[in-house]
């Protein structure tokens, strides 16, 4: 292959590098952003659970108990469910970013394969001290 067609494999080897670790820095950004959603519900269950204790442990609703038990299990169904989106979105990214990943490498593998192959072309192509010429 010929030298100038190996520097344009590098070249291009080195854009899509450079276009997946976009990608990946993409990814690495949702991941932390699923997390902080994550906090977020936590924190907001926490505080709408304290609420309701707070409003049916006063004197005189002992009488809505069986409310306050319906109240607290729709509460936590509602926050499952979102950590449950929240959690799948997560998972998701972790699968693009492994596939990113292993996209990277591979380009990485290839990139230093068509190195080496430039490295022997170059050899090849400039002997050192005339050793090769016929007289």
């Amino acid at each position: 292959m010929a030298i100038s067609n190996l520097q344009e494999t590098l070249l291009m080897y080195t854009k899509y590098k450079s276009m997946i670790n976009y990608s990946l820095a993409d990814i690495q950004m949702n991941i932390l952003e699923a997390t902080k959603q994550t906090t977020d519900q936590q924190a907001i269950y926490n505080e709408a659970q304290q609420q309701y204790y707070d409003y049916y442990e006063q004197e005189g609703m002992e009488e809505y108990h069986d409310e306050y038990v319906a109240l607290m299990a729709e509460l936590e169904n509602e926050y499952e469910f979102r950590l449950d989106n929240i959690k799948s979105w997560e998972e998701q990214l972790m699968t693009d970013k492994l596939s990113y990943e292993a996209r990277l490498a591979e380009i990485q593998a290839n990139e230093n394969s068509v190195r080496s192959l430039l490295k022997t072309n170059l050899k090849s192509d400039f002997t050192y001290g005339g050793s090769g010429q016929s007289s």
